[in-house]
């Protein structure tokens, strides 16, 4: 078993950056070169010859692939009984950066430069098969490459595969064992309209899709019909490849930003239509508090707008113990669905035993903004409204207070707001 501080090669493993079912990736510092890298090593007891055959079909394919947005291996080589596959290191996958503001300038270059990629892919006949923003990083110069070619299929007139790809961003009849080009382009779809909306899209993909209100603020018309072209569940409906939907998505990328700034300038003629008072609340609301309290989620019985650490709806009381939609943290824990980071070794939101593989690499995030009173804490940093520390599991005892109301709930301490609010969201207490 390999561990962070060995020597492998010219290689020095620094730190663990993903540990999956097939392989560990470390950060590693290449001691000729003086640079750091990324090495892929799949698991020793996993290395038989039928993985052997994977694992060269990944770093053949890989090699093919020679496309600026497409992530070129530094080498593949046996070193030490270990097959070792050396990578660049980028900064962090567009998963980690989907968890901040994205702006739309931003969405719009990585779309293309996905987009790109795929297209590249497409015409030397490679199919990735598992298109998801985990598989996309990005880089210091703006450069985001494609990776993880393990499970792509080499296209021919009939392709035969399992339903091998990722729950989430899988075309329906890829996972019934049948992709294809399109099966990326579904695959693509569903990265840009998560980009572009915050939401990813859930089975049956039933339109309008989740997020589909905030995309039409921002995007024009002619993106909105390439993206639902590109998730059509009938593949014959999709653009044939990733090539043809580059071509539409050239073609309507300057009306977006065209569209967006008309629709944020300021209109002349006064509004003469009379707006619902709950409409008017809200939006209240959402101006004072909605960042502090990240409420990016929406009530499935009320539609109020929640985040995912609260365990009950302010508005309506509905519970929400168990989270049903869409974390934006890259893991979620497997007992309240809410979300976790790689480097955490428990769930701060619910109290269960540890994670059984937590990556050694620190991961920083901006919204960490109070510390663990447990002097033997190694880390100390905590979120708002945690409920346990995610590094040694001490219960969090301060009653979390909202900067700009001094609301609180009789029953558990923690800060309320009396004046939009029915229920604590924190204990379901309801308010009076």
């Amino acid at each position: 078993m390999l561990k962070p501080g060995q020597k492998i090669g010219k290689y020095k493993l620094k730190s663990r950056l993903a540990n999956g079912p097939y392989a560990t990736v470390f950060r590693a510092l290449d001691t000729l070169e003086g640079i750091h890298v990324a090495l892929k090593i799949p698991h020793k007891g996993l290395v038989t010859k039928e993985s052997l055959d994977d694992f060269s079909r990944e770093v053949r394919l890989a090699a093919k692939l020679d496309h600026p947005n497409i992530l070129r291996l530094k080498s593949a080589d046996f070193i030490d009984g270990h097959l070792v596959i050396a990578l660049p290191l980028g900064e962090e996958s567009l998963e980690e950066r989907l968890a901040r503001r994205l702006s739309l300038r931003s969405a719009l270059d990585f779309g293309e430069q996905l987009l790109r990629a795929v297209a590249f892919a497409h015409e030397q006949h490679v199919i990735h098969c598992d298109v998801k923003p985990d598989n996309l990083l990005l880089f210091a110069d703006g450069r985001l490459r494609l990776t993880d070619f393990g499970i792509s299929k080499v296209a021919h007139r009939t392709i035969s595969a399992s339903g091998a790809g990722t729950v989430g961003y899988m075309a329906p009849e890829q996972a019934m064992g049948r992709p294809s080009r399109r099966s990326d382009v579904f695959a693509t779809g569903l990265v840009l309209w998560q980009m572009f909306s915050g939401r990813l899209p859930e089975w049956p993909f039933e339109w309008p899709l989740a997020g589909y209100t905030r995309l039409r603020l921002v995007l024009h018309p002619d993106m909105i019909a390439i993206l639902r072209r590109a998730l059509d569940l009938k593949p014959s409906r999709r653009f044939d490849d990733a090539g043809q939907m580059l071509a539409a998505y050239l073609r309507a990328k300057p009306k977006v930003l065209r569209h967006y700034l008309r629709t944020r300038q300021p209109k002349k003629t006064k509004r003469t239509t009379k707006r619902d008072w709950k409409a008017i609340r809200l939006q209240q609301f959402e101006r004072q508090f909605g960042r502090q309290l990240d409420t990016h989620l929406h009530c499935r019985k009320c539609e109020g707008p929640v985040s995912e650490f609260m365990l009950a709806c302010p508005w309506c009381g509905d519970d929400r113990k168990i989270l049903r939609d869409e974390s934006t943290f890259p893991a979620v824990c497997p007992r309240c669905n809410r979300g976790t980071k790689l480097d955490w070794a428990y769930c701060p939101w619910c109290y269960g035993p540890g994670f059984e593989d937590v990556a050694e690499r620190a991961y920083t995030d901006r919204r960490y903004e109070a510390r663990c009173r447990n002097a033997k804490c190694d880390r100390k940093d905590l979120m708002a409204f945690m409920r346990y520390c995610p590094w040694c599991h001490t219960k969090v005892k301060q009653a979390w207070k909202i900067a700009g109301s001094k609301d609180i709930c009789d029953r558990c301490g923690w800060g309320v707001l009396r004046e939009f609010w029915a229920h604590c969201p924190w204990c379901a207490e309801q308010l009076t």
